[in-house]
């Protein structure tokens, strides 16, 4: 009996034995041990896709010419004390010599600008030019082995076109955000100047600190500068960045190059692109063309006796004025918008003449017009 019973505690020990080693049930709270995890890991590195890869070899290749800009002023507080102030922003390299490219309103009237490179060394930098008006300053710094950004061209870029902004948003320095050309247009620069012709406008993140840094195609070359967001109350991204073209910053670092200063011509004009449909409900003598809303007293459209809007009126909400003058051609090239005037302008110097063909009223006119300077006829 006593045989019997000794088996039956063997045959039962080694079955509890067999059911909590092959079931789990050991490492539950019952034993008051931790739980074991069975994790499911990749065999492999991952693979990335083919945008992927794009997105990786682009910023591997323009980060190192990244710059972050720090540029110290000085205000009066409330007690007409003096307050120390950092303004911070973003920077691109454009040779070995150490010249860079970033936006005015990122220096100011800074004298004690500090330029940090990729490498996370400080040099300090000397301002080479100023554009307030197309809101570009160029620096230099003294530092060795620096990495060009390699420039492209801003002319026939294209919406839905892929691009990149690299920069330094809230002083996190080498961020990259991605996203698409969301349209060309004209803006009001944040420097209170003349309007930035073919502004390129972006959905890819831009924020406070990403100003002078450069906006890339997708094979990593510069085709403009990011320079404002559209705030809407918020200082923050809202999907609607503006980044200045290249093509301008080319123009503008050339004058530097030649007098010292930007001295970009004008026509001084301020103008409203004009289609088919708004052709028709004017009267408009033809199907494209930009009127002229208003001249610069005394600027080169002034001038020449090319006259502006006379009377007030509404599209939507907006207020323009009417009854001036047609532009549809200077020099015999078509013109269809403001871009298009920007385009010839950048081909020509102050001074030049040009051939301005115009409708006023239903009569077409020609006028010779001598290009003023930009900074004296902002319009």
């Amino acid at each position: 009996m006593t045989f019997r019973r000794l088996l039956l505690v063997l045959i039962l020990v080694t079955g509890f034995w067999y059911f909590v080693s092959h079931s789990g049930f050991r490492n539950d709270a019952f034993f008051g041990g931790k739980p074991t995890l069975t994790l499911t890991e990749a065999h492999a590195a991952p693979e990335y896709t083919p945008a992927e890869t794009n997105n990786i070899g682009v910023y591997k290749r323009v980060v190192p010419s990244v710059v972050n800009i720090t540029a110290g002023t000085v205000t009066l507080d409330f007690f007409m004390g003096l307050v120390p102030q950092q303004d911070q922003g973003s920077g691109f390299i454009l040779d070995k010599q150490g010249h860079i490219l970033t936006n005015y309103h990122v220096v100011g009237e800074s004298h004690n600008i500090q330029v940090q490179t990729h490498d996370k060394h400080r040099y300090t930098a000397t301002v080479i030019g100023k554009d307030r008006l197309h809101d570009l300053a160029l620096l230099q710094i003294n530092a060795p082995n620096l990495v060009p950004a390699v420039l492209a061209t801003s002319r026939d870029l294209q919406v839905g076109q892929q691009v990149y902004a690299i920069g330094n948003p809230f002083g996190l320095s080498g961020t990259m955000t991605s996203g698409i050309i969301s349209a060309i247009r004209s803006v009001r620069s944040p420097e209170g100047g003349a309007p930035i012709e073919n502004a390129i406008q972006t959905d890819a993140a831009i924020n406070p600190g990403n100003s002078g840094g450069p906006l890339l195609n997708s094979q990593g070359e510069v085709i403009g500068i990011n320079s404002m967001i559209a705030q809407n109350g918020a200082e923050q991204n809202a999907g609607i960045g503006f980044a200045i073209p290249i093509d301008t910053a080319k123009a503008v670092l050339n004058d530097f190059q030649k007098y010292g200063y930007a001295r970009r011509p004008s026509l001084g004009v301020r103008t409203l692109p004009i289609g088919p449909d708004l052709a028709e409900q004017m009267g408009l003598p033809a199907q494209y063309g930009v009127l002229i809303e208003g001249v610069v007293p005394g600027g080169a459209a002034d001038r020449a006796g090319l006259h502006g809007g006379n009377q007030v009126a509404y599209l939507g909400n907006m207020q323009i004025s009417i009854g001036g003058d047609l532009i549809v051609a200077i020099d015999g090239q078509e013109i269809t918008n403001s871009q298009d005037i920007s385009e010839i302008m950048n081909q020509h110097q102050p001074g030049d003449t040009v051939t301005v063909t115009f409708f006023r009223g239903r009569r077409k006119m020609t006028a010779r017009v001598t290009l003023g300077e930009a900074h004296e006829q902002s319009a």
